[in-house]
């Protein structure tokens, strides 16, 4: 009961961003488990000045079943009296009223800053109001500091120092179901569709979307296209078609400009592509569909994450402590002090502003340049400046998981860049053993980015049951680089190559390993392609299930999900959903865990929540089957609830890849080839290569920030091969957040707070993975 005699309020302010309600309601309970009182302000700033019944005080359920829903449900507003100081004083004496001296703001930078101002203003306000005679000057002392804490809700990534803001993967999902749909249109008839996406100052979702679907053409208010860009545009559209493409994409943020300043409309884009290439050529403008519609998993888990750590740096503030802004850094919750980000946001607009169009791009920071140069690099073929010597091939092993389309197409383009051969190989190394090996070219690949599944095909066959032919083949296509996509068997593959360099000198060359699996499992990297395509196919699932159990009142549903031994799709999916446990194998459980989970529900139906959701992944326990829990609740909740399974199997696996997937695909392919052509100039001399040290195999993976390397030899000792998993899961410490927002008591001690670190010049400048 750290919070006891603390009061919390909480607001959203701004336009309103998916996710935003995950944010409210883990706030909310955070701050009750904490023990303190928490108050909703309905209507943003507005409510705070107007007070009244806008100030309500929350409980535990007043935040049930809104997790899945978009918008805010306690109502955004502009509001014009909280700008001036008049507003600002009926705000502080409505505060003060409900005892209130703890702020978190959900909204954009405007939001943000409006909350430091009222902070700074707050003991004059006090005084005045003790001056007026509306408050005692023991009440001022009581309330005399107002603590802040903010969380950026915007669809829009513009805000500097944090990966991601509240809404922008959610935003993406709606931009990528659009593009989905028209490509599908577009391809019929042959036409060109000019999108306009949101994004006045930023280009952020115009960026990642064209990178995600392989536009023709991209306009961003970062980089305004060189003058005379219209001639270039038009060719470079004729050009595709000419070669068999039956669509062109453009993408425009509604905020482009060209290098005068100058705004670039869509409609300016399509009468120039009518008038001169004559195409059928239409524009959709986006609009306010991209705020609507449910959170993606992403943004839920986000928002819960960063709901709860503001309530633990209001917990922490002392009077010197700066109005902080809770960040996400790689899959870490941080605290930045909120003006250093409100700065640097403004001197991005300031270097837009006054045509230093580069340094705007830096100050975005390293992943918005990176996602930048990539997009550049993939959108158009530039004729290699050689032919390179070498010859790389490229193969998909282990189950089918989203985005190893992308990959594949990312490495194939980024491989003829470079000047190499590239291959393909069909059904991975046992395709590899039958010859199934054919060159590419960079058309071969074109539109394989929004595929599910696997393009080349796929399969579990491992090395040593045909390492002979596979040599045979290395030998005969003279392979120098082996880009290998795919979960544990395409790791535990190209170990098992590694260790037969002793005997066949034709496996001394270049392997990387993308890890592709919707378990989430591989070693050398926080995060699988497919895992988060996945985990949204679960959630949507499990929204659906809830609504149901919802529907009929007094039903648990158990959902069983896959990942093998792998906890992280239950973990992840039960936090997105709010489900009220999760089993998994990496943290044990015993009857008498079973026995407070159903003593859990049986209380929970007495209140006016009454349903459950039960997730299993699906080998967490030899004994405990799903059979089993069914039988286990149903005989323990008779009378007070029925039950029912769900096993979710193989439709977790399927489905269009995610604007996440396609993204990080896209990039781990691209990362891949280049580190391996590297590895390849190192290894050559005399006209052959040869590369036998550990670090000539290795597994490509986002660790925390960084993009890291690791060679599978050293891999192999961090790994338990019998239940395929890494030793150690950075994702562990998640499990503690779906169980304290499910009312379960846990000692805070466990709950790791982030640190508060700085943004400047240098900081932006890191990478700061995807």
């Amino acid at each position: 009961m750290a919070g006891a005699g603390m009061a919390i309020a909480v607001l959203t302010s701004g336009g309103d961003a998916q996710g935003m309600n995950a944010a409210v309601r883990a706030v909310t309970r955070m701050g009750i488990y904490v023990g303190a009182k928490v108050f909703l302000i309905y209507e943003g700033y507005e409510g705070l000045v107007e007070g009244g019944d806008n100030i309500k005080q929350a409980n535990w359920l007043s935040v049930s079943n809104i997790i899945q829903l978009g918008g805010t449900v306690i109502g955004s507003a502009r509001c014009k009296a909280f700008t001036t100081r008049a507003g600002r004083l009926r705000a502080a004496r409505n505060l003060v009223e409900h005892g209130i001296t703890n702020l978190c703001v959900i909204g954009g930078d405007g939001s943000l800053t409006g909350a430091d101002i009222f902070r700074s203003e707050w003991g004059g306000l006090l005084e005045e109001l003790v001056r007026d005679g509306q408050i005692s000057e023991e009440v001022a002392r009581e309330n005399c500091r107002l603590n802040i804490v903010g969380l950026v809700g915007s669809i829009d990534n513009d805000f500097c120092g944090t990966d991601m803001t509240i809404g922008t993967d959610s935003a993406l999902h709606r931009i990528m179901e659009v593009i989905d749909a028209i490509t599908t249109t577009a391809q019929s008839h042959q036409r060109t569709f000019v999108l306009e996406v949101m994004g006045r100052h930023c280009g952020y979702l115009a960026l990642v979307s064209g990178l995600a679907s392989g536009a023709d053409w991209l306009f961003i208010p970062e980089s305004p296209p060189e003058d005379g860009w219209e001639d270039l545009m038009c060719e470079r559209l004729g050009e595709t078609r000419s070669r068999g493409s039956r669509l062109n994409i453009i993408i425009i943020a509604e905020g482009a400009i060209d290098r005068n300043g100058k705004p670039i409309s869509s409609n300016y884009v399509k009468d120039l592509v009518v008038q001169r290439l004559g195409f059928d050529t239409r524009v959709t403008v986006l609009g306010h569909v991209q705020r609507g519609g449910t959170p993606s998993a992403f943004d839920r888990v986000l928002s819960s994450k960063m709901g709860m750590e503001a309530v633990m740096a209001l917990l922490e503030a002392t009077p010197d402590t700066p109005a902080c802004v809770v960040s996400l850094s790689g899959n870490q919750s941080v605290r930045l002090p909120l003006m250093e980000c409100v700065q640097v946001t403004k001197d991005v607009q300031k270097a837009m502003d006054e045509k230093r169009f580069d340094e705007a791009i830096q100050l975005r920071g390293r992943s918005f340049e990176n996602n930048w140069n990539i997009y550049k690099l993939l959108a158009h073929q530039k004729p290699a400046q050689e032919k390179s010597p070498f010859s790389l091939a490229i193969l998909n092993v282990g189950a089918p998981a989203a985005g190893m389309n992308a990959a594949v197409r990312s490495a194939v383009r980024i491989g003829i860049c470079q000047g190499h051969t590239v291959y393909v190989v069909s059904d991975g190394f046992e395709g590899l053993s039958k010859g199934q090996i054919r060159e590419v070219g960079w058309h071969d690949v074109a539109g394989w980015l929004g595929r599910g599944g696997s393009m080349l095909g796929t399969k579990r066959t491992l090395p040593k049951t045909c390492m002979e032919k596979i040599v045979e083949n290395v030998r005969k296509f003279n392979i120098q680089g082996l880009l290998v996509i795919g979960g544990f068997e395409a790791y535990e593959g190209v170990l098992q190559l590694v260790e037969a360099r002793g005997q066949y000198e034709e496996l001394c060359i270049v392997m990387c390993v993308i890890p592709a699996t919707i378990s989430n499992n591989v070693p050398g990297t926080d995060f699988s392609l497919g895992s988060d395509t996945a985990v949204n196919a679960a959630m949507e699932s499990c929204d659906r299930i809830k609504q149901s159990a919802s529907g009929t009142k007094r039903r648990v549903f158990i959902v069983e999900t896959m990942g093998g031994y792998c906890g992280y799709l239950s973990t992840v999916t039960g936090i997105a959903v709010g489900a009220d446990a999760a089993y998994v194998y990496e943290d044990p459980f015993t009857i008498h865990d079973l026995k407070a989970n159903v003593e859990h529900l049986t209380d929970k139906m007495k209140t006016d929540i009454q349903r459950g959701l039960v997730l299993r992944n699906e080998k967490c326990h030899e004994h405990y089957t799903t059979e089993f829990l069914y039988n286990l609740y149903s005989s323990e909740g008779k009378g007070i609830f029925d039950c029912r399974i769900n096993v979710l199997g193989h439709l977790q696996q399927g489905g269009a890849p995610t604007p996440f997937d396609r993204n990080y695909g896209t990039k781990l392919g691209v990362k891949a080839v280049l580190w391996m052509s590297e590895k390849l100039q190192e290894a050559y001399s005399k006209g052959r290569t040869f590369a036998n040290s550990a670090e000539s195999a290795c597994v490509i993976g986002l660790r925390k920030k960084v993009v890291a390397f690791s060679p599978v030899t050293e891999l192999k000792k961090v790994t338990d091969f019998e239940h395929r998993l890494p030793q150690e899961q950075w994702w562990l410490n998640l499990r503690l957040m779906l169980k304290m927002l499910a009312n379960y008591q846990i000692s805070l001690t466990e709950y790791i707070s982030g640190t508060m670190e700085h943004v400047t010049r240098r900081t932006l400048s890191i990478e700061k993975g995807f």
